[in-house]
């Protein structure tokens, strides 16, 4: 880079910025460049960090998705049958849950099952029978209850447990809490680097923030719903609750 004759001090830190910078960046998440100020007169000098921070929080929502399997010989009777079932399902359900929490149907396929022989040349595939899916969803509060949920669901013909996942009704305090931290985080890096290098910081140019509610999965299977007269055990474990925030200072 080429510095004219008579450039001006903060011409001359802006370069200099940028002819030691990026091996230094190349070891930590700040960064320090060049960025056009203003209508883009001219560029000035900035240091760009990233900061991370994330907040737990105990659930007080739970998920359930269970389903309906049934298979027969023909379309009909494969529908019927999960009709019947499924009935008895959310009937059990609601019983269960009275009045505390939501049902509601996910989804609902019916298809044809095919032979596992080789389907010889110039035939089609033999079906062999049907299969009929009802997915049943529940949305409830009562944490407590959510294993004798599952048991009282099995225990009326569903066969398969596909997810259970907790939240949080409003997760507005938990990102402010993780947001804050995070800008915490990004403003002490700002000052760390910035007194590393010997400059002062200026005022914020730019200012991001990407929150994330991460929920908590649990994967289960209706063979294990039951066993003898003992409940389902289910702990709903901690919300983790995420968020980066960038920050960009002037250097003065």
């Amino acid at each position: 880079m080429r510095i004219k004759p008579g450039a001006s001090a903060a011409t001359l830190l802006a370069a200099l910025f940028l002819l030691t910078v990026p091996a230094f960046a190349a070891e930590t998440t700040s960064n320090v460049r060049a960025i056009e100020a203003g209508g883009g007169a001219a560029s000035v000098p900035v240091i760009e960090v990233s900061g991370n921070a994330e907040v737990t929080a105990s659930p007080d929502v739970a998920y359930l998705s269970l389903s309906v399997e049934t298979h027969a010989p023909t379309a009909e009777a494969a529908s019927s049958r999960n009709a019947t079932l499924a009935h008895k399902v959310v009937d059990a359900l609601k019983a269960r849950l009275a009045g505390k929490g939501r049902i509601s149907t996910g989804g609902y396929s019916l298809s044809p099952e095919y032979s596992a022989q080789p389907i010889k040349p110039g035939h089609r595939p033999e079906i062999v029978g049907y299969v009929a899916r009802n997915s049943i969803l529940v949305e409830t509060s009562e944490l407590n209850i959510l294993g004798s949920l599952i048991d009282s669901a099995i225990a009326a013909g569903a066969n398969h447990v596909n997810y259970l996942n907790f939240g949080l009704h409003n997760d507005a305090k938990a990102r402010t809490e993780a947001i804050t931290q995070a800008s915490k985080d990004a403003q002490a890096q700002a000052q760390a680097l910035a007194a590393s290098l010997g400059v002062k910081l200026g005022r914020v140019l730019k200012a991001s923030t990407m929150p994330e509610v991460k929920p908590v999965p649990m994967q289960m299977y209706a063979e294990r719903a039951m066993v003898g007269n003992v409940t389902t055990p289910v702990e709903p474990g901690q919300i983790t609750v995420r968020a980066t925030v960038s920050l960009s200072y002037q250097i003065q």
